[in-house]
């Protein structure tokens, strides 16, 4: 599952590292099926990440991984 999830965050990586950002799992559980992202460097501190996260990142996870129940932004 976090190797599936490291794929599906690998898609929108470009677009966070042309803004000086990037995303990293902090915490994968299987067996309940959460996970925590920390969002690093700009986009770490920036208003519009939670929109991002939201938007592009959770989508694309739960999309491409669908047996995750949560994703925490940590």
């Amino acid at each position: 599952m976090r190797r599936r999830i490291e794929r599906a965050l690998d898609k929108v990586r470009p677009a966070l590292r042309a803004d000086g950002g990037d995303a990293r799992i902090v915490e994968c559980d299987e067996a309940s099926g959460n996970v925590s992202i920390e969002m690093l460097g700009a986009c770490g501190g920036c208003p519009l990440s939670q929109l991002d996260f939201v938007y592009a990142i959770e989508a694309l996870i739960r999309r491409e991984v669908p047996e995750v129940r949560d994703i925490v932004a940590v």
